[in-house]
């Protein structure tokens, strides 16, 4: 027999351990794991970047991912691989987006990739597939899910939070938050961010309350960005030639031509003249301040001739921001009537049929009010407008041909860089201030960053090109500092809410609610910024110290002194306020007892101004009445006690037409003419009721009376022998003393404030959300009950509002409760809803009409909910709580149209409301009609609130690109 081979080891050779099952187990994962990230590589037609990868891989390991990167840098690979690891194990994965257009954008390229049977979408008023392992979906959605303890959560293993720097957005940010704290322990969590400065510390936080979490950060741009200015015809370089325009460091220096074009720029148009415009320059306003230009200064750069540079530079496709709807239109104009085109004949005959094939739902009749016909010729010369009063059918017509390259440059306002994949060659700032809603502010470098970061195709371009374009005041230097600091911070606006208050107390009840508030970012904010705030009283105490020795008299009690000397200065500021308010109070009366027709003379400067008051005002409010008037310039506007300097008088009448509305354009023209005409004939001094004071006060002669409303000045007097019998009053360094003490005061009151800010802040998450507790609890939505401890729950009435997700949610729930609405019909409810919200981009002035007038039952339906408002706004003050947005009626006849089917035209017509922001505000009037016809609290308004939804569900409000 053969001898046996011996397979065994020498004896002095020791024997591995065999591995264990949880070792085998885990060795196996981590091979699946590495195949799961080779086939998705497969599937790519580019190579992953090292943080695309340092992302895939904690993810495969189990961990939460936080990623920030700049615009165009490939952040959403990072998600697309968690939809991946989802379908490869067999879970369920929710891609969460922040706007719709985003969601539907989103939803295609899944579908492309993975098939329409396995991918969703949910944006509120779009069901498709809901129950697909993979589903798109705004954030609301699933917010509304977590509290509803939707089942379609159940096998949920991914979340991507795509632009999760959102959370920062005042009105959309808390309910990122709100995800991201509900969301179950065992879901991974892809949150992807634009580059923001702190990630680290929302890092730290989302470790804090969702477990491990990598921050992944890449401050790389793929395709580098040239930094550019447009003057007197040239592209312009910003930088020196020898500066990096990728890292151009601190306080670069600044191009030597571009200081040279613009120095012959100012030469040329001289010191700039306030208002001037140039002409065909429909809807420019000048430029802004510092980095954006002195307002209202030279002629701005037409907008034409900035396209044909870019197009002889071979810089196309652009997008040309512009902070205004109107001036996006006026450019598209301008490029039209200067015979632009940008287009061969075969990219016109294929828009053209994109166009056609977009639109065919569009009715008919509708298509010239849309102003279809010149947004098709547009197209077709590759020029286009984008904003948020477009039809939302158009703005999407516009992104796709934008993307095919068929489009070429796209004016825009700035609601284009928020999301939105539409990258381009080149972006084009006309100008670097904006309009925030109050004020011409100047643009921060986070929103330059925001704005600038689409310039710049991955794969197609070696460089992207960001070009400002010159105007009045342009200062070069800070237009470096904007364009080199690419990072901001990301600040919470997190706050709760009455619908989160309900809902956290029926789930987990009052005090673990008050816990689980203080994981907010928020508070995880306030708490570290704490630190600093107590090194900072800290030093503020060393201060005073010193001050209180430098103050420090022989003579006596320098401190008693200092307060007599301040006694006496505030008594006489308060005498002169005393003073000031009786001058008021007098200027108000003028303005009391008005009717329509009365025509006004309001002085204003060297000049008095004629006005024809349309509407008295009503009641006098805080401020004292406030009539609507008519000018000669046909401006409508709101006349208050600031405007009318030292008061109106009375020196005419007109004949107002019955009916007559501010916002008819022809109407205000014939009034304004009838004025114009009746001052130039001196016929208004002639009326019967002609040179009498406005109302019931004494007009001029009143207010300049009002000194003798003045206190006397014994008081005064009183304090100053007080002061001067005082022995630091003999201190021949008083005034330096006096200097000392004064900086003591003023510091003591920033010091005693700190501290105050200091205890604000720890728990003021919480207390805020005590204060909502104790509204809710003395409206009767949260009740004490049970025992033998009472503890807080949600009442039935409760119960309705926990479905009410809208801004204004209490005031719906105190609506649906006191039955205010209950006997409306669907297109009267529709209307009544949009009045709580609706909200008016600017003053709006004169008064609605209501359909059915004020004594009709949608009107005094519309009065019981102003009366709701108004006790809701007291009780809410009353408790410190920051109140409920106030009602707008702007909406509510172009609602009540829509809904009882009158056509397109005949809603906007005479109205200033674009079609694109009528849509908008459509649908988010039937987001919460639909949540009415769940949580209203009788079959009826369910019934009736179902009836309008499908009442405004209709022609061009009923179009979805899905």
């Amino acid at each position: 027999m053969a001898p046996r081979t011996s397979t065994s080891r020498p004896s002095d050779e020791p024997s591995p351990a065999e591995p264990s099952p949880a070792e085998r187990y885990a060795a196996s994962r981590r091979r699946a794991a590495g195949a799961r990230l080779d086939g998705f590589r497969a599937m790519l037609a580019f190579p992953l970047d090292d943080f695309q990868l340092e992302a895939c891989t904690a993810l495969e390991r189990g961990s939460g991912v936080l990623v920030a990167a700049p615009t165009g840098a490939g952040k959403t690979v990072v998600g697309e691989f968690a939809v991946h690891l989802a379908l490869e194990t067999g879970r369920k994965a929710f891609y969460t987006t922040p706007i719709k257009a985003l969601s539907n954008q989103k939803y295609g390229d899944l579908v492309r990739r993975y098939g329409p049977e396995r991918v969703g979408l949910l944006t509120g008023d779009t069901t498709v597939n809901g129950e697909a392992p993979v589903v798109v979906m705004t954030t609301e959605v699933l917010r509304n899910m977590l509290y509803a303890g939707s089942s379609t959560l159940s096998g949920l293993g991914f979340v991507v939070m795509d632009e999760v720097h959102y959370l920062a957005d005042r009105f959309r940010g808390p309910v990122w938050e709100e995800v991201i704290i509900h969301l179950p322990d065992d879901v991974q969590l892809v949150s992807l961010s634009a580059t923001v400065s702190n990630a680290e510390e929302f890092g730290d936080w989302l470790a804090t309350v969702r477990g491990d979490t990598e921050v992944v950060v890449s401050e790389h741009r793929p395709v580098p960005l040239g930094q550019h200015v447009f003057a007197r015809g040239e592209l312009a370089d910003l930088y020196a030639g020898h500066v990096d325009p990728t890292d151009p460091g601190v306080d670069p220096p600044i191009n030597p031509e571009l200081l040279h074009l613009l120095r012959r720029r100012e030469r040329a148009e001289g010191p700039p003249s306030r208002g001037r415009r140039g002409p065909g320059d429909r809807g420019h306003r000048g430029g802004g301040t510092g980095a954006g230009g002195r307002r209202g200064g030279g002629r701005p750069t037409a907008r034409f001739a900035v396209v044909d540079a870019l197009d002889a530079d071979g810089l196309l496709p652009a997008i040309v921001f512009i902070f205004s709807r109107a001036g996006c239109e006026g450019a598209v104009q301008q490029c039209l009537a200067a015979g632009v085109r940008l287009t061969t004949p075969a990219e016109q005959a294929q828009i053209r049929q994109v166009v056609e094939e977009r639109c065919a739902s569009v009715p008919p009749e509708d298509l010239d009010v849309l102003g279809y016909w010149q947004f098709a010729e547009a197209l077709s010369r590759g020029v286009a407008a984008h904003h948020a009063g477009m039809l939302p059918l158009f703005k999407e017509t516009v992104e796709d041909l934008f993307s095919r390259g068929l489009v070429k440059v796209v004016f825009a306002t700035e609601t284009l860089a928020l999301g939105i994949n539409m990258p381009a060659r080149s972006v084009v700032l006309e100008k670097l201030v904006k309009w925030d809603g109050s004020n011409h502010v100047e643009i921060t470098p986070g929103e330059y960053t925001q704005l600038t970061g689409r310039a710049g195709r991955r794969g197609i371009d070696t460089e992207g090109h960001a070009v400002v374009v010159d105007h009045q005041g342009l200062d070069p230097v800070a237009l470096a500092g904007l364009a080199s600091k690419r990072l901001y911070p990301l600040r919470s606006s997190f706050r709760p809410t009455y619908n989160m208050a309900v809902n956290l107390v029926a789930q987990v009840g009052r005090e673990r609610s008050r816990e689980v508030l203080e994981t907010s970012f928020a508070q995880f904010q306030a708490d570290r910024g704490v630190v600093g705030l107590a090194r900072q009283a800290q030093a503020h105490t060393e201060a005073l110290e010193g001050y209180a020795r430098a103050m420090t008299c022989h003579l006596g009690d320098f401190t008693e002194y200092a307060r007599l000397r301040r006694q006496i200065s505030d008594t006489e500021r308060e005498q002169s306020r005393a003073a000031a308010s009786a001058r008021r109070a007098d200027v108000a009366r003028s303005l009391e007892g008005l009717r329509v027709g009365d025509v006004l003379e309001v002085p204003t400067g060297r000049r008095s101004a004629h006005v024809v008051v349309i509407d008295p005002g009503g009641k006098p409010g805080f401020d004292g009445p406030r009539p609507t008037v008519l000018g000669v310039d046909r401006q409508v506007r709101r006349l208050t006690v600031a405007d009318v300097g030292t008061g109106a008088r009375t020196v005419g009448s007109l004949r107002v037409p019955a009916g007559f509305s501010g916002r008819v354009p022809a109407a205000r023209r014939d009034l304004a003419a009838a004025l114009r005409a009746a001052v130039e004939r001196g016929d208004v001094a002639a009326s019967p009721r002609a040179d009498r004071p406005a109302g019931k006060g004494g007009g001029r002669g009143r207010a300049r009376g009002a000194s003798a409303a003045v206190p006397d000045d014994a008081q005064v007097a009183a304090l100053r022998r007080q002061m001067r019998a005082h022995p630091c009053h003999a201190c021949p360094d008083r005034e330096d003393h006096a200097r000392w003490a004064d900086r003591w005061r003023r510091l003591k009151a920033e010091h005693d404030a700190l501290v105050a800010r200091i205890a604000g802040r720890t728990g003021s998450i919480a207390a805020v959300f005590d204060r909502i507790c104790d509204v809710l609890a003395e409206l009767g939505y949260l009740e004490t009950a049970g025992t033998p401890v009472p503890a807080l729950r949600v009442s039935d009435a409760g119960q309705w509002l926990r479905r009410l997700y809208a801004e204004n949610d209490l005031l719906l729930a105190e609506c649906l409760r006191r039955g205010l609405w209950d006997e409306l019909d669907a297109p009267a409810l529709a209307a009544a809803v949009s009045s709580v919200v609706y909200q008016s981009r600017r003053d709006e002035h004169g008064e609605p009409h209501v359909p059915g007038g004020p004594q009709g039952r949608l009107g005094r339906a519309l009065d019981e909910t102003v009366r709701a408002w108004s006790e809701l706004d007291d009780l809410e003050q009353a408790h410190g709580l920051s109140t409920t947005v106030p009602l707008d009626l702007g909406l509510v006849e172009s609602i009540h149209r829509w809904a009882a089917g009158r056509s397109l035209d005949a809603v906007l017509r005479g109205s200033e409301l674009a079609a694109g922001d009528f849509v908008r505000w459509c649908k988010q009037v039937i987001d919460v009609l639909d949540q009415l016809s769940k949580a209203a609290p009788t079959e009826r308004v369910r019934t009736t609130a179902s009836k309008a939804v499908d009442a405004l569900r209709r022609g061009v409000v009923a179009y979805s690109s899905v």
